[in-house]
């Protein structure tokens, strides 16, 4: 074969997305953060970014923002504009899922490509520094009393500290209806809104309130899982008598219509992204706990999340 055929080849595989990655040069990634700034998406999105770059799998990684509905801005974005794109990746999580469901958008999560389950996570509940409130017990006799009174400040509707308000709400006995639930875009909203003391009680994933807890900017009353987080000594939920256990994970998507071989060939690339340094740094920095799936086992479980969380919302009237 002759030199030129032969590298014209070559090029044609690459663009296929059938090479092997050793014989593939480092792609130009795409990241779609369909989150404002400072919130988990985002933080989970720039994180993956380096630890391809570290992993010598992306030449560069350029990131973009889009917050609202729980994703589905930044999902309708990238699905409309990155079809056939084996560059292009889109963080999404749990909270989309939830999202989805309340919210109904024109755009379909099916329309993309499933690639990769990559973390979990559980919710911690707090209180800003200059609260009334003690703890979750003040809290709730609030809750009992005026379900209105307690602002509930989190993610968007749908959020996992949305449901898991509401799944409380439930289990103390009040009208799940009856809420008081404050959505924010991002978690750097979120954020803010506890610290100024505009919400009762937040919600999120431990990473994102870590440094506030840390410097007493926030007091932390509750977690969603069934232990007691690694280096947060707080009692769970279950511990004080509220049956709640909810987890967030965290995981990635390729652009609509792309090809088995591209998709598993972005599969290997963020597998090798996970084993670097800079991911497994990321991992205790952030105390996200690994929760590796791919491909179709990846998608299938997306299905049966989809499932659990309408059935979950729906008994804690959110749906």
């Amino acid at each position: 074969m002759r030199r030129d055929t032969f590298l014209k080849s070559l090029a044609a595989l690459a663009a296929a997305g059938s090479l092997p990655l050793s014989a593939q040069a480092a792609a130009a990634v795409k990241m779609m953060l369909p989150a404002n700034p400072g919130g988990g998406w985002d933080t989970t999105g720039r994180a993956l970014g380096k630890a391809l770059q570290d992993a010598a799998q992306a030449s560069s990684v350029t990131y973009e923002n889009k917050g609202g509905a729980a994703g589905a801005i930044g999902l309708a974005q990238f699905v409309n504009g990155s079809k056939g794109d084996a560059n292009a990746m889109m963080v999404m999580g749990a909270v989309m899922l939830g999202g989805i469901i309340t919210g109904k958008p024109p755009v379909s999560l099916s329309q993309a490509t499933p690639l990769t389950r990559l973390t979990s996570e559980y919710n911690v509940f707090v209180l800003p520094a200059n609260s009334p409130y003690k703890n979750m017990a003040e809290v709730i006799a609030q809750l009992k009393k005026d379900p209105g009174s307690i602002k509930w400040g989190g993610g968007s509707r749908g959020s996992t500290e949305h449901i898991a308000a509401a799944m409380i709400a439930r289990e103390v006995g009040v009208d799940p209806g009856k809420i008081n639930y404050v959505a924010f875009r991002g978690g750097g909203e979120a954020i803010s809104a506890i610290l100024g003391g505009n919400v009762t009680i937040g919600g999120s994933g431990y990473s994102e309130f870590a440094e506030y807890i840390a410097t007493g900017k926030m007091k932390p009353i509750g977690v969603t899982s069934a232990q007691r987080l690694k280096g947060l000594d707080t009692p769970t939920l279950k511990e004080q008598g509220i049956n709640v256990e909810i987890g967030n994970w965290r995981g990635v998507y390729g652009a609509p219509g792309l090809s088995k071989p591209q998709r598993d060939a972005l599969i290997a690339m963020i597998e090798k992204a996970t084993k670097s340094k800079a991911w497994a740094e990321a991992l205790d920095k952030n105390g996200w706990t690994p929760a590796w799936l791919a491909g179709d086992a990846f998608a299938s479980f997306v299905d049966q999340e989809f499932a659990s969380l309408r059935a979950t919302m729906v008994k804690s009237g959110m749906v």
